[in-house]
């Protein structure tokens, strides 16, 4: 029998700073409320408690809340725009998460209210899912072996 998927979308709150080199030159410090949106799959099959995912993805997101960006690894070795914070940041909540039952098909991450970049897990340029199905451990694809990606 086929594994069943429950689909859930969450938003999380970063306040951080950060600021971006152009030609060779410091742009100014300045500060974003980032807005981050996860569409979800979740392979459990009970009533979903809600606050065990929010509390492990407040968990990870804790370490870069009201922090400058920039002196945060990888962001103080890579720029930190909002595609390379996406990308990042994406890989992170999965790997994180993955061992609980979770799968993120999409990540949208704000800036602003009017700028966002979308990574989609289906349908990626950058190949996301075959970098991140290769770093899966051993016990977790013996543990989700559905995955076929």
């Amino acid at each position: 029998m086929a594994k069943t998927y429950k689909q859930y979308k969450f938003k999380f709150y970063l306040n951080m700073n950060h600021y971006i080199m152009l030609g060779g030159k410091q742009g100014d410090v300045h500060p974003h409320t980032w807005e981050i949106l996860l569409s979800m799959l979740s392979d459990n099959t009970e009533m979903t408690l809600f606050v065990n995912i929010e509390k492990k993805i407040d968990q990870i997101m804790e370490r870069y809340q009201d922090k400058l960006l920039n002196e945060c690894e990888p962001f103080d070795k890579i720029v930190p725009t909002v595609e390379n914070a996406a990308k990042y940041f994406f890989r992170l909540i999965q790997d994180e998460i993955i061992q609980d039952g979770w799968i993120v098909l999409m990540l949208e991450l704000s800036e602003t209210p009017t700028r966002s970049y979308i990574i989609n897990a289906l349908f990626d340029e950058d190949s996301i899912w075959d970098d991140w199905y290769e770093r899966l451990s051993e016990e977790n694809l013996r543990k989700y072996p559905e995955i076929n990606l």
